[in-house]
């Protein structure tokens, strides 16, 4: 039999390679961003346009290469970082494994110019599919520029699967925020498409993580540092108040380099138990410097994961140095159990001293004289003993005391309870409210049960979407503009569905870097509802368009429609059921709400019956 084994072409490997090193944009970014500080950068610019698609562009004032190193720097497996195996369990750079510009190479265009600090003139190479086309000395700047166009242009399947402009965007602005938050002393410039998007200068941690997120940022922010034998601990993390449902800000930084880790975010959780709801993430920027001997961070081709040695007492370190955090600057409330806080007098009343009650009374008064002033009987005394027989009235019929008060008890009742079933006695359907979550409606089969939270966003999800659809705005203009603050990417998703938005009755009066003005909102929302309503609209923007390729119209729609539905525990009045339900079967899809989840149960007589058995 012939031997069927054999060695892979160059370029066929590295095409393999970069499917586990390059998956989108965002990986090219990241590779070289790091590569960048790496040479110890201390201003670098990134440019991309159309989502990283057509270019994506790094340019830093780092050390440079040499004519050799520049060209070798594209093969496979061809790093300066280590040289022995030993020096992969004492990493301390960021790109080490000699992948990243061989995979990148493979599958776009790249230029690089680049060009060291003691020489007088660079390197230019072009490569295009892993060929190198051209290399040539050039006058070039100081430091290293690469410029990869046309991704996954040999490729086409891969290229397809890339998500929108928007979306890719974002995922290289998620890229880019990471690595700016680890090195607040790096300078760094981001541009789209020619526009700015950040100018960070060099700063310091917190004043980095403002620039990043915006100026309503720095009063969520409580710092947090912890040194032990093991590890140091130093970042901030956000205050209990400012958590949000949805993720966005939860970073963690060992040795400057940005993990993932659903252990130690555990971790964060347990500290913040009792603090803030069940379903809200809270924020942190947490820094953790330990040992690189015991870690290993060869575990992914991303390096985004983690292997610690000891992660119990890391865990344990962690959750500690939070709540001590948390305590220490008066966010979480301090407990003395050796005090009686019913025996301690508040502060106002300390200095003062008791004061006598007076009473006062007329000694004079007799409850039992009348008006002549001679005493009179007790039955009628304030009106003499005239008019006793009134308390009669109406036993005339013959019927006994006891059948008699209680009739009357009844009628009483039926007075009282009367007004709340007027509309529907006289009508074909009757309505009743269970446990303020479900509307209970007789029907010819039976007893119809609807659950008014998912009722309710069938209702608006079609009233939104058809108001998205027609076009058909009307807005609710406010005397005085609402403001709210948020970060840059927030700002340009809003951006982005301003024109929807407008549809459905929101009117935007200004936008800043990191606020904006809103002068009309839809008729149907309260003002202080607007926050909320956007907050919610928000992270489901992000997370949507990361996951799903779905409308900005039909999104837009399940988000509004999600927040602003009546939910369980809220009383509704019998107008407002008997209106839910006209407007539910008015519906065209009535069974199920947005989120594919039943609305209605129906429970028919012979159920009924059954149960008596």
């Amino acid at each position: 039999m012939a031997d069927i084994i054999q060695l892979l072409p160059d370029h066929v490997a590295n095409q393999i390679a970069a499917g586990e090193v390059v998956q989108r944009p965002s990986s090219v970014v990241k590779e070289l961003l790091e590569n960048a500080i790496d040479a110890g950068a201390s201003s670098i610019k990134l440019v991309v346009k159309d989502g990283g698609k057509t270019l994506i562009q790094i340019v830093d004032n780092g050390s440079g290469m040499s004519t050799t190193d520049a060209r070798l720097s594209f093969e496979r497996h061809a790093t300066s970082k280590i040289s022995r195996a030993e020096d992969l369990f004492r990493i301390q750079t960021k790109g080490f494994r000699g992948e990243a510009l061989a995979s990148i190479a493979a599958i776009a265009h790249i230029e690089m110019h680049t060009r060291l600090e003691e020489e007088e003139l660079g390197t230019e190479i072009k490569i295009e599919g892993s060929k190198v086309i051209s290399q040539e000395f050039a006058a070039v700047a100081p430091g290293t520029s690469i410029a990869v166009k046309n991704l996954f242009y040999n490729i086409p399947a891969r290229r397809n699967f890339l998500k929108s402009n928007q979306v890719e965007l974002r995922h290289i602005t998620d890229e880019f925020q990471r690595v700016a938050l680890a090195h607040p002393s790096v300078e760094f410039i981001y541009y789209h498409n020619g526009s700015p998007l950040f100018n960070l200068s060099e700063s310091e941690t917190r004043k980095r993580i403002v620039q990043v997120f915006g100026r309503k940022t720095n009063e969520k922010l409580v710092p947090i540092e912890e040194e032990t034998p093991q590890l140091r601990i130093s970042g901030y993390i956000c205050k209990p108040e400012f958590a949000k449902k949805s993720r966005g800000e939860q970073f963690f930084f060992v040795n400057g380099r940005f993990i993932k880790s659903a252990y130690l975010h555990h971790a964060m959780m347990s500290a913040f138990e009792g603090l803030i709801r069940p379903d809200h993430i809270p924020g942190y920027f947490i820094f953790l410097q330990v040992d690189p001997a015991t870690i290993d961070i060869n575990i992914h081709p991303t390096k985004t994961e983690i292997k610690f040695e000891d992660e119990h007492t890391l865990y344990a370190i962690l959750r500690s140095a939070v709540k001590h955090s948390l305590g220490q600057f008066n966010v979480s409330a301090a407990l003395d159990f050796d005090s009686d806080p019913n025996l301690q007098t508040p502060y106002h009343f300390r200095n003062k001293s008791p004061n006598n009650p007076e009473v006062s009374f007329d000694s004079s008064f007799n409850p039992f004289k009348v008006k002549g002033g001679q005493p009179g009987k007790v039955t009628g005394a304030r009106n003499g003993n005239n008019g006793w027989q009134e308390i009669y009235v109406g036993l005339e019929s013959g019927l006994g005391n006891a059948e008699q008060m209680s009739r009357m008890n009844f009628d009483e009742e039926s007075m009282e309870t009367g007004e709340l079933f007027e509309e529907s006695v006289g009508s074909m359907v009757t309505t009743l409210q269970l446990g303020r979550k479900y509307i209970l409606c007789t029907i010819k089969s039976g007893l119809l049960v609807i659950d008014q939270h998912r009722a309710h966003q069938r209702v608006l999800y079609e009233s939104l979407l058809k108001n998205l659809t027609l076009k058909e705005t009307v807005s609710q203009q406010l005397l005085f503009p609402l403001v709210f603050s948020y970060n840059k990417s927030e700002i340009k998703m809003l951006h982005e569905m301003e024109e929807s938005l407008g549809t459905l009755g929101f009117s935007f009066e200004q936008w800043e870097a990191d606020q904006v003005e809103i002068k009309g909102i839809p008729p149907f929302m309260k003002e202080d509802e607007v926050g909320i309503v956007l907050d919610s609209l928000l992270a489901d923007f992000l997370l949507k368009s990361k996951t799903e390729a779905v409308s900005q119209a039909d999104m837009l729609a399940k988000s509004l429609c999600k927040t602003m539905a009546v939910r369980a525990g809220d009383t509704m009045d019998s107008t407002s059921q008997l209106a839910l339900v006209n407007d539910l079967f008015g519906c065209k899809e009535i069974d199920s709400s947005p989120f594919n989840k039943p609305i209605f149960i129906t429970i028919t007589e012979k159920d009924i019956e059954h149960k008596f058995i």
